[in-house]
């Protein structure tokens, strides 16, 4: 719930003033000697994210001054923000640019997942939604994403996802449709039924449209959606599946990212795909070594039950090109690869068009939502080769595992459609919460930056 931006609310509340770190002494130059030397005891202004509180003769908090990072991210002021004393705040800047930093700092900082807790009283910030609206909704789309990456499995698996995206779709005057456990069969999509056939939830694809003007460009989104990984029966360790909620996570981007599309009005129309599943282990759990053949036609042996994920996503993919969109963007918490490769907070991209994965690299810089170009060498396939299929799940050598898990999905695109492969981690260590470890939208705002300067 996005509480800690209000934007209705017209009693008294409390002056914050952001700082630009870049420019603080020249600031300070133009205080008071007794802000000046209160500055110079605490040390106030070597660092972003650092407030002071002012305090009138009568000892009510009269004002805040807030220090914000020179490229003024957001997130440099995420862990003190969460600090501030409960009560209302608003503004005091002229600086639009600024003034947006904080807004969506604000929010990311004092986010808390509370379903399961009391809720606790916050400093909520005083927005004018006519004017910084965008700002408001990439939070609360954040927040779509970091509620349902942080649901336990138990309360969000196929079924329970399937039931949100559901009312999500009434909220967003969309349509809605899933097929679910053995229709998948009957409707060709055996990827998916193979992977969540052993779970008591029955795997689903969920679909959801919204747009119905056919001239308008198509953009398809489809998002991973394993709500529980235990490995299969490449069953992951204890260390490793203790997360694994999260897993869901390219679903809950794929949401998040049409929540943004509609509450711009982008000139566009959605289709939002999301195979939804547990990957469980029981008797009818699949195998290494079985083989599937996938809707496209090209058979897959699962060279390990881990590497799931690209399997659901299989027939995913080859339903999407069928309708041949203009755009096909993908986000999946594919591979521990990537973070290796590019730690918690970097977020690698792939594409089969190069202009646009430096597109979104800069998107990435200019949202502070950092995203990094991968590369996807055709030689590099020859790992995913097997003896009795078409193409293994998983390669035959330990290294560059992104690469070869990206590799895996392009065998199921057509060569003819843009498309996006984003392998977001979906979590993170606090550093972007404010101090709270958790589900995180990585690569979200980059995304959809990029998405209003090609569209809108």
């Amino acid at each position: 719930m996005l509480d800690s931006l209000v934007t209705d609310y017209q009693g008294a509340s409390v002056a914050v003033e952001p700082i630009n770190k870049g420019a603080f002494d020249l600031w300070l130059k133009l205080q008071s000697e007794y802000l000046e030397k209160v500055c110079e005891n605490q040390d106030f202004g070597k660092k972003a994210g650092q407030f002071f509180l002012d305090y009138n003769k009568s000892g009510k908090l009269s004002k805040v001054y807030l220090v914000v990072s020179e490229d003024l991210n957001p997130y440099s002021i995420c862990e003190k923000i969460n600090q501030l004393p409960a009560g209302y705040y608003h503004l005091d800047t002229d600086d639009k640019a600024m003034a947006s930093a904080v807004i969506r700092g604000w929010g990311f900082g004092q986010y808390r997942f509370e379903r399961y807790l009391k809720p606790k009283d916050k400093a909520k910030l005083v927005v004018d939604d006519q004017q910084f609206g965008y700002e408001l909704a990439v939070v609360a789309a954040t927040y779509t994403v970091r509620d349902l990456i942080n649901t336990p499995a138990d309360d969000m698996g196929p079924t329970e996802l399937a039931e949100f995206a559901e009312g999500f779709a009434e909220q967003h005057n969309m349509t809605f449709d899933q097929l679910v456990g053995d229709v998948l069969l009957s409707e060709n999509f055996p990827t998916i039924h193979i992977v969540g056939r052993a779970s008591h939830k029955a795997p689903r694809l969920i679909e959801l449209n919204w747009g119905d003007d056919n001239q308008l460009p198509l953009i398809t989104l489809v998002g991973k959606g394993v709500c529980f990984d235990t490995g299969g029966n490449n069953m992951k360790e204890a260390q490793f599946m203790r997360w694994m909620k999260k897993d869901m996570g390219g679903g809950a981007h794929v949401l998040g990212l049409a929540q943004l599309i509609i509450s711009q009005q982008l000139p566009v129309r959605l289709k939002v795909l999301i195979p939804a599943v547990e990957n469980a282990v029981s008797g009818s759990a699949f195998r290494q070594g079985d083989v599937v053949t996938s809707r496209s036609g090209q058979s897959i042996e699962i060279g390990h039950t881990d590497a799931e994920g690209r399997v659901i996503l299989a027939d995913s993919l080859s339903y999407a090109c069928e309708f041949k969109p203009d755009l096909l963007i993908d986000f999946a918490t594919l591979t521990g690869a990537a973070r290796v490769a590019l730690g918690p907070t970097v977020t690698p991209v792939f594409s089969n068009r190069d202009d646009i994965t430096e597109a979104l690299k800069q998107s990435g810089i200019k949202t502070c939502d950092e995203m990094w170009p991968m590369p996807l060498p055709a030689r590099y396939k020859t790992y995913l080769k097997s003896t009795v299929a078409d193409i293994n799940n998983s390669a035959s050598l330990p290294q560059a595992g992104c690469i070869t898990a990206g590799l895996f999905l392009q065998s199921f695109v057509d060569e003819d459609i843009d498309w996006v492969h984003i392998d977001t981690y979906g979590w993170n260590f606090g550093d972007r919460t404010g101090g709270t470890e958790g589900g995180e939208a990585l690569g979200l705002a980059a995304v959809m930056d990029w998405l209003k300067n090609k569209y809108a």
